[in-house]
């Protein structure tokens, strides 16, 4: 089935919302993943264990379609058991080649934990998987499928070796405990996973034309400001290899096509923060880009806009998002302590609104859903 842009970029958008829902703090993780899976790239997430790393890439992996490839990889993890045993009947005959059925090289989306434990055996083939899409072992040359690799790990590696291989995802993710005031949104979401029924499913042809206009957009407009910007960091002392700069226009331009537009503007910028390659960097980012990413806004990928940007379009945009999911969920009327419970979560929707928008600074879209979440209460 053939799709257009927009109906692709529709089913996209539905899919997110699915695989985010419940996953508190990890809504812009799984927008990222999406965002690297439209641009080719890849994407590394450092946290400490037990941070929902895992279940975001699964249910990002659901959300897109396709085949799915996980592994934890140890000290002592064999390349077979990540790309294959080697076929002993091709063996008997004097080539070494490698059952592939439903390892990585077969994947369309593959996350590795504990990405940096792996053999120099494995992390070399890795090369090739994910800079060429090609998997070298033996006699077997296979052109792989793969669309984005998630590595994660508790921390960035320090060997400069290690440190290169790195190097080979573009985007930075970083990734803390839940923070004590979402505690019980936390306990909800999880238990709500638990009982999690059918979700929506873009599909990989989808995916697929996003890419492709990804590839095809534009930059002409938007290329000053993105130099511009790389000059500022710079001058922050943020100088990024000329590789990952270039890499970086196939962020922005993914970031455009998942928010419905074919050509990028200087709202399209945020993805620069998540190609800065450390935690602290990324923060200092945040600090030196304020005005340029002032414009950022993505209705598709609201959480990671707003969590590279902290710019206001971004945060109106993420509690728009919010209150649409509060109002849907107004309990009947005979259910007083629900409906209780209802109304103060719409009246924080108002004091965050007011807290973070000065009343003429309040973009109109907020500005009209203000009044119609104050309309919604006695």
């Amino acid at each position: 089935m053939a799709f257009s842009f927009d109906e692709s970029c529709s089913r996209v958008r539905e899919a997110l919302a699915d695989a985010g829902r419940g996953l508190v703090e990890r809504e812009a993780m799984v927008e990222v993943v999406t965002l690297c899976a439209v641009a080719g790239e890849h994407l590394l997430v450092i946290g400490p264990p037990g941070t929902a790393k895992s279940e975001a890439v699964r249910r990002t992996a659901r959300a897109l379609g396709g085949s799915y490839f996980e592994y934890l990889l140890g000290r002592f993890t064999e390349p077979s058991e990540v790309f294959g045993p080697v076929d002993l009947r091709k063996l008997r005959e004097g080539l070494v080649e490698t059952e592939t059925a439903g390892m990585l090289p077969e994947a369309e989306v593959a996350f590795l934990d504990e990405v940096f434990l792996g053999s120099t055996a494995i992390l070399n083939t890795l090369l090739g998987v994910l800079n060429e899409r090609v998997f070298r072992r033996g006699h077997t040359r296979l052109a792989c499928p793969l669309r984005v690799c998630v590595g994660a790990s508790n921390a960035l590696p320090e060997d400069e070796a290690l440190a290169a291989f790195a190097d080979r995802f573009l985007a930075r993710i970083f990734v803390e405990p839940v923070p004590d005031p979402r505690l019980e949104e936390l306990l909800a979401g999880g238990a709500a996973l638990a009982l999690e029924g059918e979700t929506r499913t873009a599909s990989l042809e989808a995916l697929d034309v996003l890419a492709r206009a990804a590839r095809e957009a534009d930059l002409t407009r938007v290329r000053p400001h993105l130099a511009q910007a790389l000059r500022l960091l710079r001058g922050a002392g943020l100088a990024l290899s000329d590789r990952r700069m270039v890499k970086t226009q196939r962020l922005v331009a993914a970031a455009a096509v998942l928010a419905g537009r074919r050509e990028p503007d200087g709202g399209d910028l945020w993805p620069l923060v998540y190609a800065v390659p450390t935690q602290a960097g990324q923060a200092l980012a945040r600090e030196v880009l304020r005005d340029v990413l002032a414009r950022s806004e993505n209705p598709a990928l609201a959480a990671a806009a707003l969590e590279a940007s902290a710019g206001p379009l971004a945060r109106a945009q993420r509690l728009i998002h919010a209150a649409r999911g509060v109002l849907a969920a107004r309990p009947g009327d005979a259910e007083g302590e629900a409906l209780a419970a209802w109304r103060l979560k719409l009246e924080g929707v108002v004091r965050e609104v007011d807290a973070g928008f000065a009343p003429e600074a309040l973009p109109e879209d907020l500005r009209a859903l203000r009044e119609e979440v104050r309309a919604a209460l006695p």
